[in-house]
C-alpha cells in the first residue's frame, strides 16, 4: 500500500497535461493508464489554437511536432452543397499517436510516475480514496482526477447516470495518404452522421466520422458503410476515392454518449471527454480537454495551499468553473447536431449561413473559447 498526493486514472491528453501541469508546479502525480503509449486513437485530432498560451506556460513545445497550421473551415450539407470561412482564432492538426507519446514523456520528465494498470475498483472513505488496480495494487490519495475517457468501466462502477442509457453513436476513424489542403479542416454532412477532415503532421489526413448505429448496422462492412452512405455526399465521395488508406484498417469506437456528465461523481474530479463530449462537429474536444486540465490541477494547487478550505468547497468551484467554461459549448453542439440530423433543417440551415456569412463566425465562437489566460 502507498500513498499518492494525486492519483489520474486515465493518460490520454487531459490526463497527462493535468500531470504535467501539477508536477511543474511541485505536486507529486501518480498516472494509472491501461494502454501503452504511443496508440492511435479515435479523435478529430484539430485543436484550437486557445489553447496555446497554456501548452507554453507548461513548457510544451508543439511546434517541435511538426503540426499543421489550420485557419479555414469548409462545411457541407448531405447533398454537398459547401459554404467556406476563416476560423477565427485557426488551429492546429496533430495525431494522438504523436501528441500522447510527446505528453507522456514530458510526464516522466516531470517526475511524474506512469503505472501501466487497469483500474479495478475505487472507494472514497474517511476524506481519503483507496484505488485497487488489476495487479492488487493499492494506492491512497486526497485526490482523484478521473480522465478514462468517453466510456470506461470505471463508469459503470460508478454507476454514472449516462453509462446506464444506450447510445446509438458510433465512430470511424482511419489516416490517408492524398490531396487535402493543409490549412483546411473539413466538416461534411451525410445521412446519418458527420465526418472531420484535415491533415495532422507529415502529411497525412485525418479522417474521422459520427454515425449513427441504427444505420450502419444495416451494412455488413465499413467500405459498404461508406459507398452507400457516406458517399451519398459528393464532396466526401471525392475525397475518399482520391486518397489512400494509410492505417491497416480504420479504428472504430461504438456506445459514444453524449448524455450530460457530471463534473465530480463519487469525489472524483472528472475532465475531458469524462466530464462532457463535445459533438465532433464542433472540433474542440481537445482543446475542452486540455484547458479542463488547467482548471482541475489549478483548484488542486489551491486546495492543497489551504486557499480552498475544504473538499465540498473544491467540489462546487470545480464545478462551477466546468459549467462555466463548457456548458454553453455542449448546448451548441448538441443543437447543431439536431439540425444537421434532419435534411430539410439542414439544407435551410445551410442557405441561412450562405446569406449572413458572419453567422457562421459566430456559431465557431459558441463552441470555440478564447485564448486561455494564466493566473499563475
Amino acid at each position: 500500500m502507498r500513498n499518492d498526493k494525486v492519483i489520474i486514472i486515465g493518460g490520454g491528453v487531459a490526463g497527462l497535461t493535468a500531470a504535467i501541469h501539477l508536477s511543474k508546479i511541485g505536486i507529486p502525480v501518480t498516472i494509472i493508464e491501461k494502454n501503452c503509449f504511443p496508440k492511435h486513437k479515435v479523435c478529430g485530432e484539430y485543436i484550437s489554437n486557445e489553447v496555446l498560451p497554456y501548452l507554453n506556460w507548461l513548457n510544451i513545445n508543439i511546434t517541435s511536432l511538426q503540426p499543421t497550421k489550420i485557419t479555414r473551415l469548409q462545411f457541407s450539407t448531405a447533398k454537398g452543397k459547401i459554404i467556406e470561412t476563416i476560423l477565427p482564432l485557426g488551429g492546429f492538426g496533430l495525431s494522438r499517436f504523436a501528441l500522447d507519446d510527446f505528453l507522456c514523456k514530458k510526464a516522466i520528465t516531470n517526475g511524474c510516475e506512469i503505472i501501466q494498470e487497469t483500474v479495478e475498483n475505487i472507494v472514497f472513505e474517511n476524506d481519503e480514496f483507496t484505488v485497487r488496480t488489476s495487479s492488487n495494487t493499492i494506492l491512497k490519495s486526497k485526490i482523484v482526477v478521473g480522465a478514462f475517457g468517453k466510456r470506461s468501466n470505471i463508469d459503470l462502477k460508478l454507476n454514472r447516470k449516462f453509462i446506464l442509457k444506450k447510445s446509438h453513436w458510433l465512430a470511424v476513424k482511419a489516416h490517408y495518404l492524398g490531396d487535402f489542403p493543409n490549412d483546411m479542416v473539413g466538416l461534411h454532412n451525410f445521412t446519418g452522421g458527420y465526418c472531420g477532415i484535415s491533415k495532422v503532421e507529415n502529411d497525412i489526413i485525418n479522417i474521422c466520422y459520427l454515425a449513427d448505429y441504427k444505420t450502419f448496422q444495416i451494412y455488413k462492412t465499413i467500405d459498404d458503410y461508406q459507398d452507400k452512405v457516406v458517399f451519398q455526399n459528393p464532396f466526401l465521395k471525392s475525397i475518399f476515392e482520391n486518397c489512400t488508406l494509410f492505417f491497416e484498417k480504420p479504428l472504430t469506437i461504438s456506445q459514444i454518449s453524449f448524455e450530460k456528465k457530471q463534473a465530480v461523481e463519487n469525489h472524483i474530479l472528472m475532465i475531458g471527454d469524462t466530464a462532457g463530449l463535445i459533438h465532433p462537429l464542433c472540433g474542440n474536444g481537445m482543446a475542452m480537454a486540455i484547458h479542463s486540465a488547467k482548471i482541475v490541477s489549478e483548484l488542486v494547487q489551491k486546495y492543497y495551499n489551504k486557499e480552498i478550505k475544504s473538499r465540498k468547497e473544491l467540489e462546487y468551484q470545480y464545478t462551477y468553473e466546468w459549467d462555466f467554461n463548457f456548458r454553453k459549448r455542449l448546448k451548441t453542439g448538441n443543437f447543431l447536431s439536431t439540425i444537421l440530423q434532419k435534411s430539410k433543417l439542414s439544407e435551410i440551415f445551410m442557405s441561412i449561413l450562405i446569406l449572413f456569412p458572419l453567422l457562421m463566425r459566430f456559431i465557431i465562437k459558441q463552441t470555440h473559447g478564447k485564448p486561455i489566460i494564466l493566473k499563475t
